[in-house]
């Protein structure tokens, strides 16, 4: 009877697992379409300063596209992205064709509402002072009822060379910092020569 119980007991615990858990489900870059035009405001070269400057981000449905294909998209979701040449000899910015190990767009910008089709969302986005120096793109997935990405779009050709900008970041030095290290060297030295002075003193 105990063994029935538990069998049962078992069943019913794997039937919760498998209500519960969420999709495990790969999504592949290579899988989505491009069916959103992405544009944003820095200009091809401009620098921007992390925790200083400011991205404006704009995103529609491309016009070219039969009606009713964005009809699973729930959200957009917007990520600053690394070029290639910031990618370089950088395996911890690699880029994956399965977007669960992509290292490509680290940085999530946005998520807001898909407003449909017709409509022309954007977003002020102020560069975050965490962000490191590198080379720039912006990307915006779609994103359906579940939270997968089903589409996308990007503000770079489909190799990443075009429309790039850079931002460089904020070192972690502060002018602060350094006053107090000179202070602290000047007070050293004078230290220093005050007990060679005293021990000279005492010699004598």
């Amino acid at each position: 009877m105990a063994a029935v119980v538990s069998s049962e007991a078992a069943l019913v615990l794997l039937l919760v697992i498998g209500f519960v858990a969420p999709s495990t489900a790969s999504v592949f870059f290579s899988s989505l379409h491009q069916t959103l035009v992405v544009t944003a405001s820095p200009t091809t070269g401009q620098v921007l300063n992390a925790g200083v400057d400011q991205i404006k981000v704009s995103w529609s449905l491309n016009e070219s596209l039969a009606a009713g294909t964005d009809s699973a998209y729930e959200k957009i979701k917007l990520v600053l992205c690394y070029a290639p040449v910031s990618q370089t000899d950088r395996r911890w910015r690699k880029t994956y064709d399965e977007l669960k190990k992509d290292k490509t767009c680290q940085f999530k910008i946005a998520s807001v509402a898909y407003g449909g089709g017709d409509a022309v969302g954007s977003y002020e986005y102020m560069v975050e002072r965490d962000i490191p120096t590198a080379t720039y793109f912006v990307r915006a997935y779609a994103l359906d009822a579940d939270g997968t990405q089903v589409a996308y779009g990007q503000t770079t050709d489909a190799k990443k060379t075009t429309n790039l900008f850079e931002v460089v970041g904020i070192s972690g030095r502060h002018a602060s910092l350094d006053i107090a290290a000179a202070c602290f060297s000047a007070f050293s030295v004078a230290a220093l020569f005050f007990f060679f002075y005293v021990g000279k003193r005492k010699q004598t």
